[in-house]
C-alpha cells in the first residue's frame, strides 16, 4: 500500500486517524502499533513477523546495554543488535548478488536464493540500530514499553521510504506528543503538498524518461532532456514521499525532521549531499564516519573515511554494480572538492557552480537508474 493509493487514501488513512483520536491517549501507541502492523502487513504478509521479531530483539538489547552500562555486557548487547540487524539486511537485499558475483567470477553455478525483499527493511533496520546505538552512547534512554517502541520501529508514515527516523530524535514525543487543529492541518497541507510532487509531477515527467530511456537510437538533446526528466522524477518522487511522511506524522502529533532542503540549487556536491536525503546523510555521518574518526586523524583517513561511508552509502540504495559506481563518484567528486575545488567554488560565480553542480547530479542519476552497465553507457554515449 503507498500513500497515493486510493485505498490509503479514503480507507485505510480515515480509518487509522479516526481510532486514533477517539482512544485516550494511553492507548494512542498501541493503536498506532497496530495500523502499522496492518499497513505493513496489507503488502508484506508474511514479514510482519520479520518486522515483529527486530523489534522485540532490539527493545531487549537496548535494555540490557542500559542496565549493563559500562560493562562488557553492555558491549554484548550492542554487538547482538547490530549484528543481528545487519545479518537480516544482507541476506534479504545482498546474499543473491553475491551469490551471483561468485558464479561469475568462478564459474560456479550457485543456486541463487531468490527471497522477496520486505519492504522498508534498508529503513527500519537503521532506526533499530540506531536506537541500540544511541542507548549505549548516553544519547538516548532506552525504552521501558515495547509497545511504544513497537510503534516507533513500524511507525507507518515513515515506513516505505524514510525519512530514517533516529530514536533521539522523537524519544520524547514517543511518550509525551501535542495534538492540535493548528498542527493536524499542517499536517494535512504538508501531505497534499507531497502527494501532489509525487502524482501529478513525478508520475507524469517519469512517462517522458521512460519513453525515451526505452528508445534505441538516441539524440544527444533526447538523451539530455531525458536524464533532466529522469532527475526531476526522482526529486519529486523522493521528497514528495518524504513530505507525505512528515504530513502524516504532525497529523499524529510527530515532529519528523527535514529530509530534503531545496538539494537542486546547490553550488557544490559537497552541499548537495547536505540538502539531499538529509536523513541518511546524518545516519552515515553519525554512526559511520564519525565513528571512523571523522576528519579528526589527518587527511588521508579523512579521505578513506569518506570512501567507506559513500561505498556504503551507494550499497544500500540497492545490490547491484551500479549502485556501488554511484557511491564511488560521489565519493571521488567529494574528495576533489575537499582537496581543492570546494574553495574555488564559493569564489566562483554562482552561475557556473551551480551548472557545475547540476551537471555532475545528473550524471550521477543516469549511473543511478542503469543496472545494466552497458544501457548506461550507451545513453551517456549518446549525450556527449
Amino acid at each position: 500500500m503507498v500513500f497515493s493509493s486510493l485505498t490509503f487514501l479514503f480507507l485505510f488513512l480515515p480509518c487509522a486517524l479516526l481510532v486514533y483520536f477517539l482512544v485516550p491517549k494511553s492507548a494512542k501507541n498501541a493503536i498506532l502499533f497496530l495500523c502499522s502492523l496492518l499497513f505493513y502487513a496489507w503488502g508484506e504478509p508474511i514479514y510482519v513477523g520479520l518486522m515483529i521479531f527486530s523489534t522485540v530483539l532490539d527493545y531487549t538489547c537496548g535494555r540490557a546495554v542500559e542496565k549493563y552500562r559500562g560493562t562488557s555486557k553492555a558491549k554484548i548487547g550492542l554487538l547482538v543488535s547490530v549484528i543481528v540487524n545487519l545479518s537480516l539486511l544482507c541476506l534479504f537485499k545482498y546474499t543473491d548478488f553475491l551469490i551471483g558475483t561468485v558464479n561469475s567470477i568462478f564459474g560456479c553455478s550457485i543456486p541463487l536464493l531468490q527471497l522477496p525483499l520486505p519492504i522498508g527493511i534498508s529503513f527500519y533496520t537503521f532506526q533499530t540500530m540506531s536506537y541500540t546505538i544511541d542507548v549505549y552512547r548516553g544519547d538516548a534512554k532506552a525504552q521501558h514499553n515495547i509497545i511504544s517502541f513497537g510503534a516507533y520501529v513500524s511507525l507507518f508514515p515513515q515506513l516505505i521510504a524514510g525519512p530514517i527516523v533516529r530514536y533521539q530524535t522523537i524519544a520524547d514525543q514517543i511518550g509525551e506528543r501535542t495534538h492540535s487543529f493548528d498542527k493536524f492541518g499542517d499536517g494535512v497541507k504538508r501531505f497534499a503538498c507531497g502527494l501532489g510532487k509525487k502524482v501529478l509531477l513525478a508520475n507524469n515527467i517519469g512517462l517522458l524518461w521512460s519513453t525515451i530511456s526505452g528508445n534505441g537510437n538516441l539524440t544527444v538533446i533526447s538523451a539530455w532532456l531525458g536524464i533532466i526528466a529522469y532527475a526531476f522524477q526522482i526529486y519529486f518522487d523522493f521528497s514528495g514521499y518524504s513530505d507525505m511522511a512528515i504530513g502524516l506524522g504532525r497529523m499524529l502529533g510527530f515532529e519528523f525532521l527535514e529530509n530534503f532542503n531545496y538539494p537542486y540549487i546547490s553550488k557544490s556536491i559537497t552541499e548537495f549531499w547536505r540538502r539531499w536525503h538529509i536523513s541518511l546523510s546524518t545516519w552515515f555521518r553519525e554512526y559511520v564516519y564519525i565513528p571512523l574518526g571523522g576528519n579528526r586523524r589527518g587527511k588521508l583517513r579523512q579521505y578513506r573515511n569518506i570512501a567507506v561511508v559513500w561505498l556504503l552509502t551507494g550499497f544500500w540504495h540497492g545490490a547491484s554494480w551500479n549502485f556501488l559506481l554511484w557511491g564511488a563518484y560521489f565519493c571521488v567528486l567529494l574528495i576533489i572538492e575537499k582537496l581543492f575545488l570546494y574553495k574555488w567554488l564559493q569564489k566562483a560565480p554562482a552561475v557556473l557552480a551551480h551548472l557545475y553542480t547540476m551537471f555532475f547530479v545528473c550524471i550521477s542519476w543516469l549511473i543511478f537508474y542503469f543496472t545494466d552497465l552497458g544501457e548506461g553507457l550507451t545513453c551517456l554515449k549518446a549525450m556527449f
